[in-house]
């Protein structure tokens, strides 16, 4: 057996993945309190996870933020780092099978990365991720955990906490359907409850984040938005993302492992003409 494992080194987790020529086994992630910690951490759960031993592992390939604490081979194996952004892009391809696409990793910050065959760059991006979700259920409803937030926001009602187009127009505007969003947290006030503004921080980022992928893909011309990164995993970003969806005319994707899109990425690098930094 010879595997490729990619490994996705973030700022709270560690994600990783491995491939046997095109077929990948089942990724899963470590936190991340370490950089050093959670990469040997989550090698080693990966060896015993899929029963194979160090010998079966043809080569390791790393990226995100805290692969550049790496400086020697994972235990003698060759071992490499790919840029990040190349890394996102490949694995929003693969992932959804589709070779003309905006990937958008969203994770403690948002990334868009515009991928097709010939090419992989990076369009931009946006501070509005989850750590700011995160800052604001802290600051806000004193919450720090995401799952306390998620199930907290289940009740939550919108029109006590945004201001929409019907609150302030009668008549019909063309293109906005009347419960389109106006402002965020615009119409707070004090019937608002803790479930609404869990629901309203939820919308405050997904909405953001799909609106600025919307402008990336009018300057693109490219309808495919592949959403990436842990926010994915938010059930509440499929119900937001459909409505952006409708609202622009785009096909916003949540694929399968959408978390573990760069870590499959990074794993797939050796196989394209992407430079790979080899770590000795």
């Amino acid at each position: 057996m010879s595997v490729t494992i990619g490994i996705d080194i973030g700022g709270s987790t560690t994600k990783i993945v491995g491939f046997v020529d095109e077929t990948m086994m089942t990724p899963f992630f470590v936190k991340a309190d370490d950089p050093i910690a959670s990469l040997y951490g989550a090698f080693g759960k990966f060896l015993s996870q899929e029963n194979i031993s160090i010998g079966d592992v043809d080569r390791v390939i790393m990226t995100g933020v805290g692969s550049s604490y790496l400086v020697k081979p994972i235990y003698g194996i060759p071992t490499g780092r790919v840029q990040e952004f190349i890394a996102i892009g490949l694995g929003g391809q693969y992932i959804t099978k589709l070779d003309r696409v905006i990937v958008v990793s969203m994770g403690t910050g948002t990334a868009l990365i515009k991928a097709d065959k010939k090419n992989i760059y990076h369009m931009g991006g946006s501070g509005i991720g989850g750590g700011t979700l995160l800052g604001l259920a802290d600051k806000i409803l004193k919450i720090r955990d995401v799952n306390s937030l998620i199930n907290l926001a289940y009740d939550g009602d919108l029109s006590k906490v945004d201001l929409l187009v019907h609150d302030l127009s009668r008549q019909d505007i063309p293109g906005l359907p009347p419960d389109t969003t106006a402002a965020n947290f615009g119409r707070i006030n004090d019937m608002a409850n803790a479930s609404d503004l869990a629901l309203g921080i939820l919308n405050l980022v997904f909405q953001t984040v799909g609106i600025i992928a919307n402008f990336a893909s009018k300057g693109g011309d490219i309808k495919d938005i592949v959403l990436t990164g842990n926010l994915t995993t938010i059930p509440q970003a499929k119900s937001i993302m459909s409505r952006l969806s409708d609202l622009y005319s785009i096909n916003f994707i949540i694929p399968e492992h959408s978390e573990y899109a760069t870590s499959v990425g990074a794993a797939l690098a050796y196989k394209h003409d992407v430079p790979i930094e080899k770590i000795e």
